[in-house]
C-alpha cells in the first residue's frame, strides 16, 4: 500500500477536522530521518523600509539553496513610519519576533534579524554567524524530530515522528510561502531599490498539538490560499507562553 493509499485509509478511521491528528498505528507512518533532511529553520525578520536589510535578504537568498536550511523571510511592519509602508509585511511577524526576544528574556528586537531554529539570534546579515548558529551541533543547529510531509490534490498530509525521550510536547504549524516576490521600493530609507525576496511566509495556520507520539495530521489546501502564497513550511514548535525551540520542519513543494 502507498503512503497515500495508508493516510486516506487513517484519515477515513478518524475523526474529520482541520489538523487533527490521528495517533493510531502511527508506528506505521512516522517518517525516519533521511539524509538531506533540514537541520536548521533561519527565520529572518526584515523590512522594506530598512536601509540595512538588503544584504540580509541577499543572504537568505544564498541560505535558500541549501537543501538542509529552510530560510524564512518575515517582513515586519515597527518601520513603516518612515515613510514607506512594507507591501508584504503582517503585524503578527512583529509580534512573534517579539515574542522571541521576551521567552530570550534580551528584549533586543530589530532588522535585520534572525532566528536559528526558534533559539540562537543573530544579526541577519552576518553570513559568518549564520553559518556558525546553523553548523553547531547541541545550540540552534538541533531538529531530533522527523517530519514528512505531501501535497495531495485537496489536502496537505503531514506526519510527524516521535520524540527522542518521553515528556516532549509542541504545536505543529502550517506557513503558507511565497516562494519568490520582487517589490519595487518608491518610498523611504531604500526608495529606488528593487528587491527580490525569498520564501516570503504570507501566513501562520495552527495544524495541532504534538504530544511526543508518532502523528498523523491533514489539512485542507485551503489553508494555502493566503495571498499569493505557492508553497508552504511545515514548523514543530515548543511553546511556553510564546514561541520557543524549533523541533523539526519539513519543505513543501519548490523549497
Amino acid at each position: 500500500m502507498t503512503r497515500a493509499a495508508l493516510h486516506r485509509l487513517l484519515a477515513g478511521l478518524a475523526a474529520c477536522g482541520l489538523g487533527l491528528p490521528g495517533p493510531a498505528r502511527a508506528q506505521e507512518v512516522a517518517p525516519r530521518a533521511q539524509d538531506g533532511a533540514p537541520r536548521a529553520v533561519v527565520e529572518l525578520f526584515t523590512s522594506q523600509g530598512c536601509s540595512a536589510c538588503p544584504p540580509a535578504d541577499r543572504l537568505v537568498t544564498e541560505l535558500a539553496r541549501d537543501p538542509g536550511v529552510i530560510a524564512l523571510t518575515l517582513p515586519v511592519t515597527y518601520w513603516d513610519y518612515l515613510g514607506w509602508k512594507d507591501t508584504l509585511a503582517s503585524t503578527s511577524f512583529t509580534a512573534r519576533q517579539r515574542a522571541y526576544a521576551s521567552m530570550r528574556g534580551d528584549r533586543q528586537v530589530f532588522t535585520p534579524q534572525a532566528v536559528i531554529n526558534g533559539a540562537a539570534t543573530v544579526v541577519g546579515s552576518d553570513r559568518a554567524a549564520l553559518e556558525r548558529g546553523i553548523r553547531e551541533p547541541g545550540t540552534a543547529a538541533s531538529l531530533p524530530v522527523a517530519i514528512h510531509s505531501e501535497a495531495a490534490p485537496d489536502r496537505i498530509l503531514i506526519d510527524v515522528g516521535a520524540a527522542r525521550e518521553a515528556g516532549r510536547s509542541a504545536e505543529v504549524w502550517l506557513l503558507p510561502v511565497a516562494r519568490a516576490r520582487e517589490v519595487a521600493i518608491g518610498r523611504g530609507e531604500n526608495r529606488g531599490r528593487t528587491v527580490t525576496y525569498r520564501n516570503v511566509v504570507r501566513g501562520m495556520h495552527h495544524v495541532g498539538p504534538w504530544r511526543g507520539v508518532a502523528a498523523h495530521y491533514e489539512v485542507p489546501r485551503t489553508a494555502l490560499a493566503a495571498a499569493d502564497a505557492d508553497s508552504y513550511v511545515v514548523v514543530l514548535q515548543a511553546e511556553n507562553s510564546g514561541p520557543g525551540r524549533i523541533l523539526g520542519a519539513a519543505k513543501g513543494p519548490g523549497l
